[in-house]
Formats: structure tokens, sequence, C-alpha cells
């Protein structure tokens, strides 16, 4: 694909793609509606005709997008003109395009399809896509909004970026992985569907699913069985309920996981870090390595016991709403060391110089946390019930364990090219930043910290957050004077 002056439409087929994602919208809402006036309106006959109705302004709306969508690929940047009514021209130059992913949900990808996104790293409404193009023509366009880019901003040579192979796969995760991420992913997600769908289309039953004294003459008799088989048989049906919650739970966490992770392949290729992955939407993005900003490692407190951990790159270009690229879900730390070591990072070793915040911080949170069940108890002591004064102070104790065992848990590091932050309880989770391509740092101070002599550092960091909270004062001003240093040895415009 060339550059060139003429604008041009998506591929016609995407109409049908737009067409069925219409209908399924307008579908249900027309249904409930003829349902709700069967009575008045002639029944079945009445949704039928709104059934046609949806599927008509459904391939309209569809239509309409396709014939008022047009995109430009011109010499400097890409043009993107829409809307129907009110009319959207939308142009972002090649140097301002963080990346270029390929989307494919099913029915696309059943003929051909993908949209393309041009992600800009300003997120939201400000990212522009094209759905659909072929998919040749979408690997094509991605090539010369590359090209053209590189091109525009050469980008000069770091240290410790790693020049790696191309195509070579970093991380892939088979169907037994798969399998076993899933039960890491338990998750009683259907339950709260199917009960939130009852409530919303509770009309659509032939009973009335809120009426209680309905219910209770309905489990009157089986409950008088229950009773009668003694509590041996009780506690086994008790466990039979749990068990089958149990498996819901668990098919619940495989679905989504392979719904989400199907095919999940990592590679180092020429352009950078290319990964794939999905079952019913296909998802193609390609990092380059020198746009990494800060990678993140992360996990949970039971999946830590074995040893799995996720590992995120931190980009402006953003992944499904986040900032954050995930590129290995679900890997020992083995296997995520070589994929940061690709991105330029190095994950903390025995040898990292490890430092603790300050303690007067948490002693500090303990204090403000256990001020609320304080003030709950003086409340129960004016109350009717003054004997229920002492409860509330039985969560003092559980605050201040909380605060040590997060004290105990934080850390900071500095080395001569990384940051290291750790934080968390249940979730721990690792950040690594390159201190040079840090963009700002901030020392802040509440009342509580003038007081305390600790401060927070915040640090800017293109497309993602990072923060050292509760250091010690001294420590921060020497941080910060630190990475100031290393900061203005490179111009941070021309490596993100």
């Amino acid at each position: 694909m060339s550059a060139n002056t003429a604008p041009r439409r998506t591929a016609p087929l995407g109409m049908l793609v737009g067409a069925v994602q219409g209908i399924r919208q307008s579908l249900l809402p027309a249904a409930a509606g003829a349902y709700g006036l069967r009575d008045q309106f002639g029944g079945i006959g009445l949704i039928a005709g709104f059934a046609i109705l949806a599927l008509a302004i459904g391939a309209l709306g569809a239509f309409l997008k396709w014939w008022r969508t047009t995109y430009l690929v011109g010499a400097d940047a890409i043009s993107v003109e829409s809307g129907v009514v009110s009319r959207r021209a939308r142009s972002v130059p090649y140097e301002r395009i963080q990346d270029v992913s390929l989307e494919q949900p099913l029915l696309a990808r059943l003929i051909g399809l993908a949209q393309v996104k041009f992600e800009t790293g300003a997120g939201g409404a400000d990212e522009i896509a094209l759905a659909y193009l072929t998919l040749a023509e979408g690997e094509a366009l991605r090539e010369l909004v590359r090209d053209r880019r590189d091109d525009s901003a050469p980008v000069p040579a770091i240290d410790g970026d790693p020049a790696e192979p191309p195509n070579q796969v970093l991380f892939a995760m088979p169907p037994r992985r798969l399998a076993l991420f899933g039960l890491f992913e338990f998750s009683l997600a259907a339950v709260a569907v199917v009960m939130g769908a009852t409530q919303q289309f509770d009309f659509l039953l032939p009973f009335d699913l809120w009426d209680g004294d309905a219910w209770q003459v309905l489990l009157d008799a089986p409950a008088g069985r229950v009773a009668a088989l003694g509590p041996l048989a009780q506690a086994a049906g008790a466990l039979a309920a749990l068990a089958v919650l149990g498996a819901i739970g668990i098919a619940t966490g495989i679905g989504r996981t392979v719904a989400r992770d199907w095919g999940f392949v990592l590679e180092r290729t020429a352009k950078g870090f290319r990964r794939r992955r999905g079952l019913f939407t296909k998802s193609d993005v390609v990092m380059p390595a020198h746009r990494v900003q800060a990678v993140e490692l992360g996990t949970r407190w039971l999946r830590r016991r074995f040893g799995w951990h996720a590992l995120k790159f931190v980009s402006l270009a953003q992944d499904a709403g986040s900032a954050s690229h995930v590129v290995a879900p679900f890997a020992q730390l083995g296997e995520v060391t070589p994929i940061a070591a690709a991105a330029g990072f190095a994950l903390p070793g025995d040898q990292t110089p490890w430092q603790r915040p300050s303690r007067r911080a948490f002693v500090d949170g303990a204090v403000i946390g256990a001020a609320i069940p304080l003030a709950a108890a003086i409340g129960l002591l004016f109350s009717p019930v003054p004997v229920a004064a002492p409860l509330p102070l039985l969560a003092v104790p559980l605050i201040a364990l909380r605060q040590a065992y997060l004290w105990r848990r934080a850390r900071h590091a500095l080395d001569e090219r990384h940051l290291y932050t750790r934080r968390g309880w249940l979730a721990p989770r690792i950040q690594i930043a390159s201190r040079v391509k840090l963009q700002s740092v901030e020392i802040a101070q509440g009342p509580l910290a003038r007081r305390g002599g600790y401060a927070a550092l915040h640090l800017g960091l293109a497309g993602g957050t990072l923060s050292l909270a509760a250091l010690p004062l001294d420590e921060a001003r020497r941080i910060r004077e630190s990475l100031l240093a290393s900061m203005a040895e490179v111009d941070f415009a021309k490596i993100i």
C-alpha cells in the first residue's frame, strides 16, 4: 500500500459485520417493547414486526456508516472522515502514531476482515480506527505507517537496548497452560450474569420471580423432606451446592481465559514485540522495543505459592483500555526474565539494593485507620445498646497488623539503569522503570508527612504511573537528584 491523494472507503463486506453488531444491540430492546405491547397490538405478529424493523434499521445504519466513512493515506498523516449527520474529520501525523494494531472479531475473521486501530497514546475518543479492511490491506497499512513513522523520527540507540534476532518466539501458551491458567481465574461471573438477566427480563418468565410467598409455598415441601433426612444429609446437600458453584466458577474462569488468550504468542521481530491472541476476537499488536517505558511483574497470593507471575509492558499505546500490554499473563520467573531483558529491563535479583520506606508513615496510616472504629465505638456508647461499644474496637489490631505487613512488603531500589518499586499484599507487584525514560520527578508532602519527615515521590512516566510512597525526606531528595542527572543525559523526545 502506498500513499495517495484519493480518499477511499473501507471494505464493503464490513457492512455485514456492522449490521450484525447493530442488530444485536437493537433486537432485545425491540423484542422487549413488542412483548410489552403484545396484548394491545396483536401478540406474536407484533414481535415479528419489531424484529424485522430492527433488522432493517441495523442494515441501514451499517450502510450509511460505511458510505460516510472515508480515509486517506497521505504523505505525512492518516486522515479519517466519518459521521452520518455530524461529520468528524481527524488527521494524525505518522510521528504521533505509537502503534497500529489489528483486531478481528469472529465474524470479521471468517470473511477475512480486520479492524485497524491507530494508537496515539492519548486514549479514548482521541484514537482512530478503520472498521473494516481486508486483512492484507490492514497489514500493508500497518507496515506503511511504521515505515513512515520510523523515517520521520529516527530512534537513537539506547544503552541496554538489545538486538534480538527477528521472529523469535519469546513466550507462548499451549492449551494445557491455558486450562491451568483458567483454574486460577476462578469466577462466579456467570451466576451474576444469570441473576442480572432474570432481573432485567423477568417479564418474559411465566411466573413472578420476586414473589416471596410463591417461593415459600414452592419450597415448603422440599425443605420439610430435607429436614427429615437429618444433619448428615443436610451437610451433604450443602456440599453438593458448593460443588456446583465451584464447578460453575471453574468453568467460567477457563472459558474467559480461553476466549481471551487462545493462541497466545509473543514474538521478537525486527519491528519490536508482536503479540497475537484471542479465540473469538483475535488481536495482533506490535510494540516497538524502544517504546516500552517500563515493565510490571505481578502475581496474586495463591499464584505466588506455585510460582506463577504476569508480565506487562507499559507504553504509550493502549491495550484494551489499559496502558499496560500483557506480554506473559501466566508464566514462571524463568520465562519472564528473558522477555524483560529483550525489552532492555533487568528483573531484581539478589544484588538489588532494596530499601524500606519510612516506618512513621505506616504508623500514621494505622492511627488514621483506627479512628473510624474508635468513632463507631464512641457512638455506640450513647446508643440503646452500649454493650456493643467494644465490638468496633476489634478492628483496631487488624488495621495495625495490615499496616505492619504492608510496611514489610514495601521496597524500593535504585541502581545504575533502573528504578524498582515493590508493593502489595494479596496482589504484590514490582514495577521497573528505565532511569532515562522518566519525564519528571516530584516530591509531595501532606501535613502528616511534613510532621513525620517523609514524602511521596511521583515520577512522570509516558503511558503509565509510578510513585514511591513514604520515603524518608532525605532519601526522596537523593533519589530525585540522581534521577534528574540520568534524565538529562538523553533527549526524552527521541526515545518515546
